[in-house]
């Protein structure tokens, strides 16, 4: 089912290859229907939106935005216990995220002059939420949480409606718990583009953040620019680094945990146990006959799933930093002794009792994460993702005027003459 593999320099690397090819251009072929839809809300507004709402959900909705007075009543149909969970987790992610709260500054210096920098949240935001088969209220918490602590002044959740038109009760009520302002039952690329364009009751926004699938992403892709986006995710993937003191039951349920996302979902074992990677094969085969996506377990594991074995822990740690993943658990007998030295990760789970699953509801960091190997440049959804900053400059007279032919002197050096003269018909300087 899984394939293993012998490090040597070489097919490891093959491996990578064969990752990063998976997800290349796997838009290219749904951009022509997504550019039309995106088009058609651009010019026609609520009216296409409506009609796409009709063809790919099957009914619109009797209203297209939830009113508050209407959101007490859809959340009753949630058990009280669910309810319980999510202000649980909402109430452990906000404590992370005030971590991350940066502050205003300024400074004088004694000539007089003064400079800072101001900060303060974007004044609107969009997030998509799948709410049809595949419906993560998690997804909510994860994105509007950080955003509302950024200062966002208005938060605009779209989530499209159930096969009977209706919202999914424990979307909105991760949306209340989280402080979304506004909730609009639309999905898919036209939820995207409402969002971006604004339509006659859809407010256009700053930024759009939140998961979906290919037609979502790729809307989000061609709107970049015109709007703000969190980033452009791939296919889920962990990577477990475990030496010979990992329990082979956990390495391989953890491995599965993400395997069930989708066929292209990535999940890599490296050890430097032949023992470890033997047992934890044994466990896929035994584990996965009990679970309800086994199938897409099975082709995930197939197809982008490996078990590599290191010459050492090294080796794991260089392999790691390499593929740079989306998720990285680290059971070790002693995983602290290797924070230092892992470079490239979304997000790290320490430990035997810290597994991926614990990251994605409940306690604290953020899940969406960078995937692709773009944990090499890019950082989890945070709060800097909804702030935008803005450098401020007070200088006194004497205070430019000692600076003035400095100024002019670089300006004339890039020819830009008519910097220098800005300057210059201040003062009559030289050059």
């Amino acid at each position: 089912m899984i394939a293993t593999v012998t490090a040597d320099g070489k097919k490891e690397y093959e491996f990578i290859n064969t990752l990063k090819a998976r997800s290349q251009n796997s838009d290219k072929n749904v951009i022509p229907t997504v550019s039309e839809i995106i088009e058609n809300v651009r010019i026609n507004g609520d009216k296409a939106v409506k009609d796409y709402t009709i063809k790919f959900d099957g009914k619109a909705p009797e209203k297209t935005e939830i009113l508050k007075e209407d959101i007490d009543n859809i959340i009753a149909k949630c058990d009280s216990e669910y309810i319980e969970t999510v202000k649980k987790a909402a109430a452990n992610i906000s404590d992370f995220h005030r971590r991350q709260l940066q502050q205003s500054w300024l400074t004088t210096k004694s000539n007089g002059v003064i400079m800072g920098q101001r900060i303060r949240g974007l004044k609107r935001v969009g997030l998509y939420v799948p709410g049809g088969t595949a419906a993560y209220p998690s997804s909510v918490l994860m994105n509007a949480i950080p955003a509302k602590i950024a200062g966002v002044e208005e938060l605009i959740m779209c989530t499209p409606p159930q096969k009977d038109g209706t919202p999914n009760p424990t979307i909105i009520a991760a949306a209340k718990i989280a402080g979304v302002d506004r909730i609009f039952l639309m999905g898919g690329a036209q939820a995207v583009a409402a969002l971006a364009y604004g339509t006659e009751t859809v407010p256009k926004v700053d930024k759009i953040v939140g998961p979906g699938n290919i037609f979502v992403a790729t809307a989000k892709k061609l709107l970049y620019g015109t709007v703000d986006i969190d980033m452009i995710a791939g296919p889920s993937e962990i990577l477990i680094v475990a030496d010979k003191s990992a329990n082979p039951r956990f390495l391989a349920a953890d491995l599965m945990s993400q395997a069930e996302h989708d066929r292209l979902a990535s999940a890599i074992l490296l050890t430097d146990s032949q023992d470890i990677a033997d047992k934890t094969k044994q466990e896929l085969d035994k584990q996965i006959k009990e679970l309800s996506r086994n199938e897409i377990i099975k082709s995930s594991l197939e197809n982008f799933g490996a078990i590599i074995v290191c010459s050492d822990m090294n080796q794991a740690i260089e392999f790691a930093n390499e593929l740079a993943p989306e998720h990285l658990e680290v059971c070790c007998e002693n995983p602290m002794e290797y924070i230092g030295k892992l470079d490239n990760a979304g997000s790290v789970f320490l430990g035997n009792y810290s597994p991926e699953p614990l990251g994605d509801y409940f306690a604290g960091p953020n899940h969406v994460l960078p995937t692709s190997g773009t944990a090499r440049f890019f950082s989890p959804l945070s709060v800097d993702s909804f702030i935008k900053k803005s450098s401020f400059i007070y200088y006194t007279e004497n205070a430019l005027k000692n600076d003035a032919d400095d100024i002019v002197r670089f300006a004339n050096t890039e020819g830009l003459t008519a910097h220098a003269n800005s300057i210059k018909v201040r003062f009559d300087t030289k050059e």
